[in-house]
């Protein structure tokens, strides 16, 4: 791997106005700590609660849950982390390229791969909901469930640390702007460049607005013949939740992928450019708030948080025992 070191002051300023939003440093530092800390408790709450809770650790619909947890706590614990810093020291520390390959790593290999786990969510819902016998034994269980999972696990992780770690080109880092500047350059490197932003960005997103559709569509349909069966109470949580997830990561990455696209189809790298630059600060609420949406899943786990966190406790009950004593001991 060959990488150039390149932290001139002088050509970050020329590009400051390009690079960060125009909400001021200090305030994006307090908005990012505040809602990571409890974006952090709440996941490993989850990911804790799943691994010990057998029904919970066999549950098929929340595996998917939990590899997203697992896939964005990097972006929590390193990404974020590292925003923090820069806000605070306006510059990365330490200034090595090691730092950057991380931040890279978790910023965008990470990131790119929680959307397309999340967009596996959407589709491995739709298939538990509505095709549930494909999974209803040992084949359809390796052939629709763990297969694709574990597949697009180990396609992220390659991809990505081939593409940061091991890239065809050579990396440029400017230690004084957020990211080291510049995104890693397989990014702009032909074939690489036009994989990830189709397949692993544009194509999740298109996926996921499709699948959620067809999912309203035939909710809508069904809803009359299964509102008053068990499945339909059983499926309406897994809907909501999907909804809520879905919900937000569309709103926040439709806008960023149609610029995304319009830019990669010939529209002037200006135009646009301040707002990509908030919808990319505003991605990272999708991860602040997918464990909370994910809480809807678990009930018995979301009391139990909601009880620690305002301290309404079970408290033992004191008995008293009273002693009656008899009238004529008082005359």
């Amino acid at each position: 791997m060959s990488s150039s070191d390149n932290s001139s002051d002088n050509n970050s300023d020329l590009f400051i106005d390009l690079e960060e939003v125009s909400i001021p440093r200090s305030i994006r530092f307090w908005i990012m700590l505040l809602f990571n800390i409890p974006s952090i408790i709440c996941s490993f709450c989850i990911i804790i609660h799943i691994i010990h809770n057998r029904a919970q650790r066999y549950a098929l619909h929340n595996h998917a849950i939990f590899l997203v947890l697992i896939m964005a706590l990097p972006i929590q614990l390193i990404d974020i982390n590292f925003f923090l810093v820069f806000y605070r020291y306006g510059s990365i520390q330490p200034s090595e390229p090691i730092m950057c390959l991380l931040w890279w790593l978790a910023d965008y290999g990470c990131y790119s791969g929680c959307t397309i786990l999340i967009a596996w969510l959407a589709i491995e819902r739709y298939i538990l909901i509505f095709h549930d016998r494909w999974v209803s034994n040992r084949r359809g269980r390796f052939l629709f469930h763990y297969l694709p999972s574990i597949s697009l696990v180990a396609y992220i992780v390659v991809f990505y640390i081939i593409s940061i770690l091991f890239p065809p080109c050579e990396n440029n880092y400017i230690y004084t702007l957020p990211g080291c500047g510049a995104a890693p350059c397989f990014q702009s490197y032909g074939f690489l460049a036009i994989w990830d932003g189709f397949v692993n960005n544009t194509t999740p997103i298109i996926l996921e607005s499709i699948v959620n559709i067809g999912l309203i569509l035939r909710v809508q349909w069904q809803k009359r013949r299964l509102r008053q069966s068990n499945q339909w109470r059983k499926q309406r949580r897994m809907i909501i939740q999907l909804c809520m997830i879905s919900g937000l990561n569309m709103c926040l990455n439709i806008p960023l992928t149609i610029l995304l696209l319009a830019h990669f189809f010939g529209l002037a790298p200006e135009y646009g450019a301040q707002p990509q630059l908030y919808f990319s600060f505003l991605g990272y609420f999708v991860f602040f708030l997918f464990p909370f949406t994910s809480l809807c899943q678990f009930p018995d786990l979301r009391k139990n948080i909601t009880r620690k966190i305002v301290g309404i406790l079970p408290r033992q009950q004191q008995h008293h025992t009273a002693t009656v004593i008899p009238m004529n001991t008082l005359t």
